[in-house]
């Protein structure tokens, strides 16, 4: 019952993650622009990964996609790329994980099968949790790095100083989504534990001390080592089997009954 339920919690729980990373992926508030000096204005900007976004006072919004793939940075795209990535990794892994459930019956699919598939998904949801949480924190590095560097040459008095940013919704949204992501893989990878056979995972051999029940297969032939004395010869004269007493032990005779 443990098993199941830690299987069953672990797939909502990346099921919500990465249902957060398509939301995270999918916003226009990645960065803000900063209203800390100027809290009065008309015109309000904000961007987010596909498009950037601006927003009058009178309430029009006006979104522009980003017609051109060269001429952003190499940082951006590279989070553009992290966040594809652990959406495509998190929906396989979705798929996996159905088919693996322990209260799904699938033909006869045994429980090292489902062990395995959540053992596969699990990794995959670690891994888009990790692709999520490091996309969005590449981000907020730029934000901050621009940030700064907007305040240096507002302060040195430099003309046309460019807006600052700073952190949007979609930020914190793929932090969460990607905690989210990873701690249900994590508790995908623990319920695999859980599915393994018992037989499967110790597999002892069993020895028997005695030898009663051994039996030896003997060979058409035996092949003697050349020194062995002829059995036949053994018995004679002074070799003559020694009589048994009423208790079955065999009596020897003593040195002195030859005398």
């Amino acid at each position: 019952m443990s098993t199941t339920l830690c299987q069953v919690m672990g797939f909502l729980v990346s099921s919500l993650g990465v249902g957060g990373s398509i939301m995270a992926t999918a916003m226009d508030t990645w960065s803000m622009q900063d209203l800390y000096d100027n809290p009065v204005t008309a015109v309000f900007q904000y961007q987010g990964l596909w498009r950037s976004c601006v927003r009058q006072s009178s309430g029009f919004t006006e979104c522009r996609p980003y017609f051109t793939i060269l001429g952003l940075p190499a940082m951006f795209q590279a989070v553009r790329a992290l966040m594809i990535v652990g959406i495509v990794l998190g929906l396989l892994g979705l798929l996996v994980c159905i088919f693996a459930l322990k209260c799904i019956r699938i033909g006869s699919m045994e429980d090292t099968a489902k062990a395995n598939m959540t053992l596969t998904s699990g990794i995959m949801f670690i891994v888009a949790g990790l692709c999520a949480i490091t996309g969005v924190s590449v981000f907020a590095n730029m934000l901050v790095t621009n940030f700064w560097m907007s305040t240096t040459n507002m302060y040195q008095g430099m003309q046309n100083v460019q807006n600052r940013y700073t952190f949007g919704s979609a930020l914190f949204v793929g932090w969460v989504a990607g905690g989210l992501a990873l701690v249900g893989g994590i508790m995908m990878c623990l319920a695999c534990k859980g599915l393994i056979p018992e037989e499967s995972r110790y597999k002892a051999v069993s020895y028997n001390a005695s030898g009663r029940n051994i039996s030896y297969r003997t060979g058409p032939y035996k092949v003697g080592s050349g020194y062995e004395a002829d059995p036949k010869t053994r018995k004679g004269a002074g070799y003559e089997e020694a009589p048994r007493s009423e208790d079955g032990r065999r009596s020897y005779p003593s040195k002195y009954d030859y005398v």
